[in-house]
């Protein structure tokens, strides 16, 4: 059994209740080799600290005691940082509060800084109320130092792609430039060429950066997500955007197969368009639905619609539509989202309700049937686009 190190007098221990629960929390955390710290809430000084405190921070027991007795402003004071501040918050109902996840350094006696991460939860009675604050403290070198080299093997990989796309796209746009006499299969086969290579860096962009690779890290990623539940963010995310909004969804599949980053990605630019070019006080609805090997989530608002002049290139990239005048965008929005669902196997069409605004669908395969084609040859448009606006 790991060994507690007790630091307050016995007259000033928790409740017995307290303590229960903080002994099965020090027990589990330790056996993962974490730092364990409890506070007293009322005191702010410590119950238990981890026999091995010196291993990871370099102070003993003792040290760390004297630390929160007499001088909170030291190295280790970001342990119980805003602690008085966190308890008024949760006992006026935060219940954020209860469990709190930071990052930072400690700095050693030896003048090391040592990065961290914190993971603290309040212990409450009987009555609910807070009386301790448990805590684990992971050491981060090993996975900053792996997120070092991510970064630079993605940079490596992303320079070993992009040279050769650079020398393509720079080999095309000369060809097109001298055969402007080729006849017209061949001037198809260029722009055919030039388009693969322009989604290609595009995606790169999106999905090889060095910073989207170290956030991926090495632990498996999940790979399905629930469509109700991505309907149900979207739901929610436009009643934060002040919105009235509605859910229908008829029977759909438990899982979906994909990148669920990128597939809230996608619904989340068919939202942000909709609240950016229609009233406030127009209604939308979220939709989903089986609709032949796969299953359909659509968005639908009540506003002006899609100018027709605009339906031709409303996924271009770079496009933004002849009702942009004045409204923030990058003319990417809907060229990323078309190009996340079409990775997936699925579509992203836009289509006209018979009431007035508009409606974009997003068609994914499901698991147990197969997709229209990955990355097909053959798009609906040669994907350049974005936004409305």
């Amino acid at each position: 059994m790991v060994r507690s190190a007790p630091v307050l007098p016995p007259g000033d221990a928790l409740p017995t209740s307290s303590l229960v629960t903080a002994d099965a929390f020090r027990t589990i955390a330790e056996l993962g080799g974490d730092l364990v710290f409890i506070l007293d809430c009322a005191s702010g000084l410590p119950v238990y600290l981890s026999p091995h405190v010196n291993d990871m921070l370099g102070y003993g027991v003792v040290d760390v005691h004297e630390h929160f007795a007499r001088n909170r402003a030291g190295p280790l004071a970001p342990l119980s940082a805003g602690l008085q501040e966190r308890l008024r918050r949760f006992a006026a109902g935060d219940g954020s509060r209860l469990r709190v996840v930071r990052e930072f350094d400690l700095r050693r006696p030896d003048g090391r800084e040592v990065p961290v991460e914190v993971i603290s939860t309040l212990l409450l009675d009987e009555a609910g109320k807070a009386r301790a604050l448990a805590g684990i403290v992971r050491d981060l070198s090993a996975r900053r130092e792996r997120e070092r080299e991510q970064k630079r093997f993605a940079s490596m990989l992303n320079h070993e792609f992009r040279t050769p796309l650079s020398t393509i796209d720079g080999a095309i746009q000369r060809l097109e430039a001298t055969n402007a006499n080729a006849d017209e299969p061949t001037r198809q086969r260029h722009r055919k060429i030039a388009t693969a290579t322009d989604r290609l860096i595009a995606m790169m962009d999106d999905y090889l950066s060095p910073e989207r690779m170290a956030a991926i890290g090495r632990q498996r990623q999940a790979n399905t997500v629930p469509p109700r539940l991505l309907l149900e963010e979207v739901v929610a995310q436009a009643r934060v955007a002040g919105r009235k909004v509605t859910l229908v969804a008829e029977e759909l599949p438990a899982q979906l197969r994909g990148d669920p980053a990128g597939l809230r990605l996608a619904l989340k630019i068919l939202l942000d368009n909709a609240v950016r070019y229609t009233p406030t006080d127009s209604s939308l609805s979220v939709l989903g639905r089986r609709h032949g090997k796969g299953v359909e989530l659509a968005l639908r608002d009540t506003g002006p619609g899609v100018p027709a002049e605009d339906l031709p290139r409303i996924f271009d990239r770079g496009y933004r539509g002849s009702n942009a005048a004045g409204v923030p965008g990058s003319g990417l929005g809907l060229y990323m989202a078309r190009s996340v669902v079409e990775v997936h196997g699925g579509t992203l069409e836009h289509a006209a309700p018979k009431g007035g605004g508009a409606e974009f669908r997003l068609w994914l395969p499901v698991q147990d049937a197969p997709g229209k084609g990955l990355a097909s040859g053959e798009s609906s448009s040669d994907n350049r686009g974005g936004l409305r606006g």
